[in-house]
């Protein structure tokens, strides 16, 4: 099937008419809307993260349950389109997609897939167990646990209209997305009176994440170009600059969430360390559900307990699949396989976001291979003031 290539620079136009379009509707809807107005009927969740930090896994935990329609980083669509601007330069076009998707309007695709579309033109569409399941796709009941290879032979050709109709139907939608770096960005989102917005913000220790980033590094690519404002040129991040800015951005978010946060805030922030999720899984997945008003089911129950608790690390060509692992282990494997010098240099430009994040850092190679150390502190006991932090990088 021939497919249209629409230049960035018209793309461009066609969002910047868009948001111009939504900021004049939404003041003029502002204008006429009584303050006591009640939130509205659906919960909308985002799952904030960087790329490799089990946010996938997270995601899945959402996806899978029969309340939520699920979408994992539907901002892709942007970055691939205009992929010669930079990640600053994307967020209002991000956040106005995201914005949509909350909404139910999936009419904001067709600016980067102008084409007639199945399920299948949506990125990692199979893993949404919303897209899966009726009314989207016949072969599958909400309550099932999906598997995204069945239902990309199953449900790949049903229209991509099924996406809009599917997702009317759910209490909750949540979207996971890697692609927004400053929370700020997130504040027209969160005072807007037409969504219910939770952000969690997932995190994972920055020296496991360059662990996981190896495994990955073709695919990761052209995304470090976007972050690293270089015009379309891939980049291979051999110097840890890509991971300067996600440590700085997580730095940003939390500390936009927590020193002096504005009033909207309060209670619509959530924290999670991936390591602490993979350590006691269902007090902390107990934590995020009730968090994202959710119950836990025994079939919910089951299916977190299987994959955590598989036999191995996981192989390098399930990067980015969802597999069962020994999530332990997991966690903790960047203390074997990385050298010490990369450990070192990883925490010189990281340093902020590690302390601030609750792990220890490590001086020796001897500290880093003795797993009997945990580097991972309680995170009560890692209060401080904020007036006194000051991240270097």
């Amino acid at each position: 099937m021939a497919r249209i290539r629409i230049p960035s620079t018209i793309v461009v136009l066609l969002v910047t008419v868009q948001t111009g379009f939504l900021l004049f509707m939404y003041a003029r809807y502002s204008s006429f809307m009584p303050q006591s107005e009640e939130k509205p009927s659906q919960v909308h969740i985002l799952i904030l993260s960087s790329w490799r930090s089990g946010s996938s896994f997270v995601g899945q935990l959402f996806s899978q349950h029969p309340s939520v329609f699920y979408l994992m980083e539907p901002a892709w669509h942007v970055w691939v389109t205009m992929y010669q601007n930079s990640a600053k330069v994307l967020h209002m076009a991000v956040r106005d997609l995201v914005r949509s998707v909350f909404l139910c309007d999936m009419s904001v695709f067709d600016a980067y897939m102008p084409w007639k579309r199945n399920l299948s033109d949506l990125f990692q569409w199979a893993v949404s167990r919303a897209l899966c399941s009726a009314p989207a796709c016949d072969s599958f009941q909400r309550t099932d646990i999906t598997n995204e290879m069945a239902c990309k032979t199953l449900c790949g050709r049903y229209p991509f209209s099924k996406v809009e109709e599917a997702c009317k139907t759910y209490s909750h939608v949540v979207i996971k997305e890697v692609r927004f770096f400053d929370l700020k960005v997130l504040y027209p989102l969160l005072t807007d009176p037409s969504l219910n917005l939770k952000i969690i913000h997932l995190v994972r220790d920055p020296r496991a994440v360059v662990k996981s980033r190896e495994q990955s590094v073709k695919a990761l690519a052209r995304d470090n170009g976007i972050v690293l404002s270089t015009n379309g040129t891939k980049v291979e991040d051999s110097k840890y600059k890509v991971m300067q800015e996600i440590c700085r951005s997580h730095v940003q978010i939390y500390e936009t969430a927590t020193l002096k946060p504005p009033n909207f805030l309060k209670d619509r922030y959530l924290m999670i360390r991936f390591e602490d999720l993979v350590r006691d899984p269902l007090s902390e997945i107990s934590e995020m559900y009730k968090f994202a008003d959710l119950s836990l089911t025994p079939t919910l129950k089951s299916w977190i307990y299987n994959i955590t608790h598989g036999q191995g690390p996981g192989k390098k060509k399930e990067a980015f699949k969802i597999t069962s692992r020994d999530a332990v282990s997991v966690s903790q494997a960047w203390r074997n396989v990385l050298s010490f010098q990369k450990i070192k240099k990883i925490q010189e430009v990281c340093k902020g976001a590690i302390n601030m994040l609750g792990y220890q850092l490590v001086d020796s190679e001897k500290e880093q291979r003795d797993l009997s150390l945990d580097l991972v502190l309680p995170r009560r006991q890692n209060q401080f003031s904020w007036s006194s932090f000051n991240p270097k990088y």
